[in-house]
C-alpha cells in the first residue's frame, strides 16, 4: 500500500478547498472553474449572473465571432469588459454601468492600433424618473426639459474620435446625451465697399464754418465763379 506524506499543512489545504467548494455550491446553482481555480460564469440561486464571466459569441451572418470577459452584478454588466477575436487579439475595451455602456469605449484593429474612441452615458434603471433636455431645430439651444420614466439605456455622450491606419484623427463628433452637438458656423463676412474716411477738420476750418453759415458760403461760392 502506497504511503503519502500527510501533515497539518496538507490537511489545512484540503479542508480549505472543501470549505470553498461547499460555499460556492451554496451560493450558486451553476458555475465553472478556471484552470487556476477561479469561479467563472456563476449563476446564483435567483438565476442571475454574478462575478467574472467569459462569453463566447459565434459568427453570425458573416459577422466575425468574438470572446469577451468581464464582470456581472445582479445579471448586469459592470466595470471593464474586453473583447478578443478568434485569434486572441484584443479588439475592444468597453466600460459598463447599470448594465449599459458608460464612460469610454475603445476599439482596435487586429494589429492593435486604435480605430475608434467613443464616450457613453448609462442611465440608472433603478431611478423612477429622469430629466432630459429638448433641443430646438437646427441649433444647440435647449428649449425645455421633459420628465420621463427612467429605463435602462445608454446614449452617446462626449467625444467620438475616428482614426486612420496611421493613428491620426480623421473625424471627431461631439454628443450631449444622445444629441449631436454641431459646431457653430464661422461668422459671415459681407463684402461691403470700403467707406471713405471722415475728413479731419482743422481749427481754422471750424472757425470759418462757425463765422459763415452754409447759405452764405454757397452765395460766396456762386459769386466767385467765372462765367465761361
Amino acid at each position: 500500500m502506497l504511503q503519502f506524506p500527510f501533515n497539518k499543512k496538507t490537511l489545512a489545504v484540503i479542508l480549505l478547498l472543501v470549505f470553498c467548494t461547499t460555499r460556492i455550491q451554496a451560493q450558486y446553482k451553476e458555475y465553472k472553474l478556471s484552470p487556476n481555480g477561479d469561479t467563472l460564469n456563476a449563476i446564483d440561486l435567483k438565476g442571475q449572473k454574478q462575478g467574472k464571466w467569459v462569453n463566447t459569441v459565434p459568427e453570425i451572418r458573416s459577422e466575425p465571432g468574438y470572446e469577451e470577459e468581464g464582470y456581472y452584478k445582479d445579471d448586469k454588466k459592470t466595470g471593464t469588459w474586453r473583447k478578443y477575436n478568434a485569434n486572441g487579439d484584443l479588439i475592444a475595451v468597453e466600460n459598463y454601468k447599470f448594465g449599459g455602456k458608460h464612460g469610454t469605449q475603445d476599439y482596435f484593429t487586429f494589429l492593435g492600433a486604435i480605430e475608434r474612441h467613443e464616450e457613453w452615458k448609462g442611465y440608472n434603471p433603478d431611478a423612477p424618473y429622469d430629466t432630459i433636455p429638448v433641443y430646438g431645430e437646427g441649433n444647440n439651444e435647449i428649449i425645455e426639459y421633459k420628465l420621463v420614466k427612467a429605463e435602462q439605456y445608454s446614449v452617446p455622450h462626449g467625444e467620438w474620435k475616428y482614426f486612420n491606419t496611421t493613428g491620426h484623427i480623421i473625424k471627431t463628433e461631439r454628443y450631449d446625451r444622445g444629441q449631436v452637438i454641431k459646431d457653430a458656423p464661422p461668422p459671415v463676412v459681407e463684402n461691403r465697399p470700403a467707406q471713405p474716411k471722415e475728413k479731419v477738420k482743422t481749427k481754422e476750418i471750424l472757425e470759418y464754418e462757425k463765422k459763415y453759415s452754409k447759405k452764405k458760403r454757397n452765395q460766396m461760392e456762386r459769386v466767385g465763379k467765372t462765367a465761361l
